[in-house]
């Protein structure tokens, strides 16, 4: 960017980012009992920590599984091969069984005692309920103890495998919360310029004090809150506010921590450090957030629970009817084959292998879920709240609109405005060389300027064909003695009245003509607008541009309700409000400031070009720009709800049904269920639930093709 380039435009004042208030006590969450690696549904570096234990365990387990399953006497006879023969093979599946219950198995033994610490039985207990059965009654078969035939260490090998196969897929499903502080940590720079009586030496961000006076300079981020002192300059504060334009600061103003000086160098007087700044204040609130949209529970989780209580009962009454019966032997077989049918392989497997489909087909559509739960929740979204800039809009400059004087062509005004400003890095001057090259009859004229200048606060000068010309706001007009003429005001209040910023072109003293810039709304908005309508879902729009811009903005689209001039910690207060009023929320937005709402929202989405921030705050990311995407999220959400809803009622079902055969209810008709085939049933629901869930990979998500 050109040190020297500033616009002064005419255009609304836009609310800018304010300290925020120290932090308050977040609102508690519902306490966990959690173990080191069972860890199903946290977030941030111990989540991380999960994916690669399950990871690592499953592979190492697998392999370990294979001279288990070939040993073993039931899958010789079953497929009808010769099991070599020599000495200590016998001692191969209890061996290595043993070493995948010890290892493989550890997770869910801690999950399931910490289950029962806690109080709440679920799918940890379930499954260690069922491989300590299957450990104890295959060790007691291999030691010849009791005279039982229950040799079902291939079972639990390839039990514990599908166990760890289905966590590790869900950990990956799973974002990092924490990256998010991690990011906002990252907009500040580790060091400052401090000025002392001795001049200027570099010290640590964290040796700051309030009332030093530090030297920000030209393309450098500001250290910490405070006040100019010394200078002006252009601040870009999107990394704050969201906003595209950069603000013009001075002496006397208040600057924000992680804002940039683009053109110029000043000194600033801190007033605020570490915890007291505007950016950790926003760092709370997403901490905040992060921590209350942490206590939803799974699907399979509550569906687990159930059967729990379900096999447990089921196994009790079976193992005292037939020891009642007077048949101790058959008691324990039966007992054992209903823990065996029992044990969740489907439901294991029923959201998480849905979860990973989804997220697989997602993010070929360029969707990335960091979050299941997100997933889950978008089916239930009633409205969908939209930043505007650089999500309903492009978020950068565009001219909108020419207005020349009589004598001058729209062609020729764009084609002397863009020969002032071709010299120019501003994103302003940026803006009106690309309409002067994508208008035909203004590339035409290939006017060309020299001696650029720049005026500070004013606009800019240059010669264009032998003559002066400028291009600026109000402070240039007045500076030139000139004023709007009646042929332009029109045209530059309709612009002011909906926000656009208007600059006038100047040639050889005399106004040739105006024009309108504003950030521009992506062609895709409308069509995303009107469908997520006609999908019975409201759209909302937040912005922290000034009223007259976002309701022009809301009236073009036809959104239903538009929050305007919401500083960054209202944002996450206008979500609360929508929430207030029963709504489920799901917040698009690409700005730091747009970071607590996203986490506070039922579903956040951000937009891929926008800030690290926004993305690791969010559940959702969208790799693209194109808002339409959040309706391929929605269609997706549903389709996989109805998979989940399908996989666990095929799960849960199959097991009301097998359990009573497998305790031998149907005994008196001559109908038995051995533990093999209870195994293998086990299996083959397994199988049912993987090739449900593959349909999924037949929903078309191309936002194109979405309406």
């Amino acid at each position: 960017m050109d040190p020297h380039h500033r616009h002064e435009v005419t255009r609304p004042r836009n609310p800018v980012a304010e300290d925020l208030p120290a932090g308050h006590a977040s609102a508690s969450a519902a306490e966990r009992q959690v173990d080191e690696d069972h860890v199903v549904h946290s977030h941030g570096e111990h989540a991380g920590h999960s994916t690669a234990m399950f990871r690592n365990r499953f592979w190492l387990s697998l392999a370990l599984s294979v001279p288990v399953v070939y040993f073993s006497p039931m899958i010789g006879h079953l497929l009808d091969y010769h099991i070599p023969v020599f000495p200590g093979s016998a001692w191969i599946p209890p061996v290595l069984g043993t070493a995948v219950f010890a290892y493989g198995g550890a997770p869910f033994l801690r999950g399931g005692l910490a289950e029962i610490r806690s109080r709440r039985p679920g799918m940890m207990l379930l499954i260690a309920m069922a491989i300590t059965v299957a450990f104890a009654a295959s060790w007691a078969t291999t030691l010849g103890i009791g005279g039982f035939d229950l040799d079902f260490w291939w079972e639990l090998a390839l039990l514990i495998d599908i166990m760890l196969l289905g966590h590790w897929m869900e950990m990956r499903a799973l974002g990092a919360a924490s990256g998010a502080l991690d990011a906002l940590a990252a907009l500040l720079p580790d060091e400052a310029d401090l000025v002392t009586g001795d001049g200027v030496r570099t010290v640590p961000v964290a040796r700051l004090s309030v009332g030093d006076v530090v030297l920000v300079r030209s393309g450098a981020r500001v250290p910490a809150d405070g006040d100019i002192v010394e200078g002006a300059a252009e601040f870009d504060e999107a990394m704050i506010t969201g906003e595209s334009r950069t603000v013009a600061r001075g002496v006397g103003e208040r600057v924000v921590a992680g804002t940039v000086a683009t053109d110029s160098s000043v000194r600033v007087r801190i007033s605020a450090v570490g915890a007291d700044t505007a950016l950790a204040g926003i760092q709370r609130l997403v901490a905040e957030a992060q921590e209350s949209s942490s206590k939803a529970q799974a699907l399979a989780d509550r569906a687990a629970a159930l059967l729990f209580y379900f096999a447990l009962g089921a196994g009790i009454i079976t193992f005292v009817v037939w020891t009642l019966l007077g048949n101790i032997d058959e008691a324990v077989v039966r007992t054992v084959t209903v823990l065996v049918i029992a044990c969740p392989h489907a439901l294991g497997l029923a959201i998480p292998l849905v979860i990973a489909i989804s997220t697989e087909r997602a993010a070929r559509s360029r969707v990335l879920i960091k979050n299941r739960m997100a997933l889950e929740r978008m089916r239930t979204v009633d409205v969908v709240l939209f930043d505007k800039t650089g999500t309903l809009t492009e978020g950068r400059h565009a001219v909108t609109g020419t207005a020349p004087m009589p004598g001058t062509s729209a062609a020729e005004l764009l084609a002397v405005a863009a020969a002032v400003e071709a010299d120019s890095e501003h994103p302003v001057a940026r803006a009106i060389v690309r309409a002067a090259a994508s208008d035909d009859d203004a590339s035409r004229l290939r006017l060309r300027g020299s001696d650029f200048a720049s005026l500070t606060g004013r606009g800019v000068r240059a010669t264009v064909g032998g003559v002066e010309a400028s291009v600026g706001g109000p402070n240039m007009l007045r500076e030139l003695g000139l004023a709007t003429p009646e042929e332009l005001r029109e045209a530059a209040t309709g612009w002011m009245a909906r926000g656009a910023g208007v600059l006038h072109v100047v040639r050889e003293g005399r106004i040739i003509g105006a024009l309108a810039l504003e950030d521009r709304v992506r062609p895709e908005s409308r069509a995303a607008v009107k469908a997520l309508q006609r999908r019975g879902v409201k759209v909302a729009l937040v912005t922290g541009d000034a009223r007259q811009v976002a309701d022009a903005v809301g009236k073009d689209l036809g959104i239903d309700e538009v929050f305007a001039e919401v500083l960054p910690r209202d944002k996450d207060t206008k979500v609360h409000e929508l929430q207030r009023r029963g709504l489920r929320v799901a917040m698009v937005g690409d700005g730091v400031n747009d970071s607590p709402a996203l986490a506070r929202a039922e579903v956040g989405i951000a937009i891929g070009a926008g800030t690290d921030v926004a993305m690791e705050s969010a559940g959702v990311v969208l790799a693209g720009n194109d808002p339409r995407a959040v309706l391929s999220m929605i269609d997706l959400s549903r389709a996989s709800y109805r998979k989940m809803i399908q996989n666990l009622v095929w799960a849960t079902g199959y097991n009301v049904v097998a359990v009573p055969v497998a305790a031998g209810a149907l005994a008196f008709a001559g109908v038995v269920m051995s533990p093999a085939v209870a195994a293998v049933l086990m299996s083959v629901s397994t199988i049912v639930v993987a090739l449900n869930a593959q349909l999924l990979r037949r929903i078309d998500l191309d936002p194109a093709r979405i309406g």
